[in-house]
């Protein structure tokens, strides 16, 4: 009996509860990951394949470096806010300003070798790992 009345009570199994509690959370990751840089980052043997989603971007929009062992993305491109014309006025303006940035830690890379295209808003990077020499060295202590 004393379960059942708990149970009438106990807001975790409230699949109404549920929603509203995670509503705020929900919409917050949605406006979040709308001017997001989707990325794949796929580790290989010999490599790191980086494929990021970047459509609308001009290649000259698109900033890559790699530093600290970290692969950073950094794309930025401007709408003209001149979104009017002579005969008319702007009813809905959709379009805006982007600025998008992703950093990646991918240690091991062998810089002479990284590769990057830029074709149909889809970044890929291959970024070749360093050959590991497993051997070790004597250090001599004078």
């Amino acid at each position: 009996m004393a379960n059942e009345l708990r149970n009438m009570f106990d807001d975790d199994e409230d699949p109404m509860n549920d929603f509203f509690g995670n509503f705020g959370r929900s919409l917050f990751d949605s406006v979040a990951s709308h001017n997001q840089m989707k990325t794949d980052v796929v580790e290989h043997k010999d490599d790191y394949q980086v494929t990021s989603e970047l459509p609308g971007f001009k290649k000259d929009d698109i900033h890559m470096d790699y530093r600290d062992n970290t692969l950073r993305i950094h794309a930025t491109h401007n709408i003209s806010k001149a979104a009017k014309n002579d005969k008319g006025r702007v009813l809905r303006k959709e379009r805006s300003n982007s600025d998008v940035a992703r950093a990646f830690y991918l240690p091991n890379v062998d810089l002479s070798k990284v590769s990057a295209t830029y074709d149909g808003g889809l970044l890929k990077v291959t970024l070749p790992k360093v050959e590991k020499d497993d051997s070790s060295h004597q250090i001599n202590i004078k």
